[in-house]
């Protein structure tokens, strides 16, 4: 066999083999067929809902850079509106947090790690203790922190809603006052009209701090804000009905306020 037409093969074979490797390690992806419904009106809309909530992951400009080594305590949530409440306790904040951090390479200690500890540690620190803090950082992997970061919701509130919508009945029974059965037919059709729209706009806070971990002296803080839209739109005619809801949730909202913060904390701090 000729050499060049052997080295023609092998070639190929190298590099079929490239592109089954890089198959296999790629990350996992699956099409639209596996997650979502038959293709219909309502399927597509309530898909492009949810792709404006899916979680959206950011680059950290300085990611190539390690961060010191931190933990991330529960922080306070200084809100009375009982959705928010019901729905988010400070834990559930620090777990969005340590993802974020550790994405912008900061070393994360994990929370969990700390035990039984957790609750007088994060106390050391709300009270600004040195001593109990030292006497805490002797411990174990708790030898290497040098910060304690904390995440404050601020304000959660409602500042602005509205609402319309319209009654086909008044006018439909008008319609029928004319008599005749084209005034009937009119007066049930417009009659049977419904529609409804409402919307509100949140704003919900976000303050974070950094702590000193030896001497509970704050390094830094920083605040920041987002607007939330939640509507709903509905629409009946001669029993023919349709309604939509959209808006991102509380559950994103207080992701994207976490990854703001924590871009602010690597580009300012590292």
């Amino acid at each position: 066999m000729n050499s060049r037409l052997v080295r023609t093969i092998l070639s190929l074979a190298a590099g079929a083999l490239l592109a089954l490797s890089a198959t296999a390690h790629a990350q996992p992806r699956w099409g639209a067929e596996s997650s979502s419904s038959p293709s219909t009106s309502t399927s597509q809309k309530t898909n492009d809902a949810a792709d404006r909530a899916v979680y959206k992951p950011i680059e950290y400009p300085n990611a190539s850079k390690a961060g010191p080594p931190l933990i991330v305590i529960p922080g306070e949530i200084k809100s009375n509106n009982a959705t928010f409440t019901q729905k988010f306790g400070a834990n559930n904040i620090a777990d969005f947090a340590e993802i974020e951090l550790s994405k912008a390479n900061f070393p994360v200690l994990e929370r969990t790690n700390l035990g039984p500890l957790l609750n007088e540690f994060t106390l050391a620190y709300n009270l600004g203790d040195p001593d109990v803090a030292r006497k805490m950082l002797g411990r174990g992997k708790l030898k290497t922190t040098k910060w304690v970061v904390k995440f404050d919701i601020l304000k959660t509130e409602q500042v602005a809603a509205a609402q319309k919508g319209f009654d086909g009945g008044s006018v439909g029974r008008i319609i029928g006052l004319f008599g005749g059965q084209g005034a009937a037919i009119g007066g049930t059709a417009v009659g049977s009209v419904r529609t409804q729209d409402t919307s509100g706009v949140w704003i919900i806070g976000m303050r974070y701090k950094i702590m000193n971990a030896e001497t509970t002296e704050q390094v830094a803080q920083g605040y920041t804000e987002e607007k939330m839209e939640v509507g709903t739109t509905a629409t009946s005619v001669l029993g023919a009905s349709s309604a939509e809801q959209g808006g991102v949730t509380l559950d994103t909202m207080v992701q994207r306020l976490i990854q703001k913060t924590v871009w602010e904390i690597d580009s300012k701090y590292k």
